[in-house]
């Protein structure tokens, strides 16, 4: 791990790292475990990248956490994240203030049952003051339903006309800056309806590594392959 560490230009670190964080119950399934087990490894995968991301000097972490289209799963599968999710906010809050981490959360927070959304709420609050890295957790989010909502907001506002810089102030994610790198894991190669406007130029990297086997070292190889690119945002 030192010597991965040893490679990494620490002035070319992404400001904004948006992470797919993709097989949790390939992983339980593989090892005949129950899907839950799955989700709460994924929670330990998510501690250590957020610790390794503030460490190296990343200023966002963009995490996806529970998509519109998760709310199609059984309805066992559903409840045992949203316990996870109050559980997880609850016992992390802490260790985020210790490292100055502050929260924000981007999707349609006022969707997510009371009790966990109670959890989040309290959380957003006692870490606003943080002046370290932001963890935006993309919670009941939809690339697609996030353009509409902003398109709604600039209507209900009375705007008939808008450009790239002012639709971007009414997304769920201002004010971060757009993602430098988009991160996949389990080998998938698609957005799952993630970020649609905002990743119009981040570099993207696909690993087969299923979420709960990625970490810190994990997290680091993404970083030098992004660092290995030459970016041309289209020129």
């Amino acid at each position: 791990m030192d010597q991965l560490l040893k490679k990494l230009d620490l002035s070319g670190i992404p400001a904004h790292v948006a992470v797919i964080m993709d097989g949790n119950r390939r992983w339980a399934k593989a090892k005949g475990l129950p899907v839950a087990v799955g989700h709460a490894k994924g929670v330990e995968s998510v501690r250590a990248v957020v610790k390794a991301a503030s460490d190296l000097g990343v200023k966002a972490l963009t995490i996806y956490a529970f998509s519109t289209e998760n709310w199609n799963r059984g309805k066992l599968e559903v409840n045992a994240l949203m316990l996870l999710l109050k559980k997880a906010i609850t016992e992390y809050t802490k260790e985020l203030g210790d490292n100055n981490v502050r929260l924000m959360i981007s999707g349609r927070l006022n969707e997510i049952p009371a009790s966990a959304r109670k959890a989040v709420m309290e959380a957003v609050e006692r870490l606003k003051s943080n002046t370290g890295m932001v963890l935006n957790i993309a919670l009941n989010y939809g690339g697609r339903m996030e353009i509409i909502d902003a398109v709604n907001s600039l209507l209900e506002r009375g705007v008939k006309k808008t450009d790239e810089a002012s639709f971007s102030k009414a997304l769920y994610t201002w004010p971060l800056p757009d993602p430098d790198l988009l991160i996949r894991t389990s080998g998938e190669a698609r957005l799952s309806n993630f970020l649609l406007w905002q990743t119009a130029y981040s570099e993207f990297y696909i690993t087969d590594a299923l979420w709960p086997d990625f970490r810190e070292r994990q997290f680091v190889e993404a970083l030098l392959d992004y660092q290995a690119r030459e970016r041309r945002k289209g020129t």
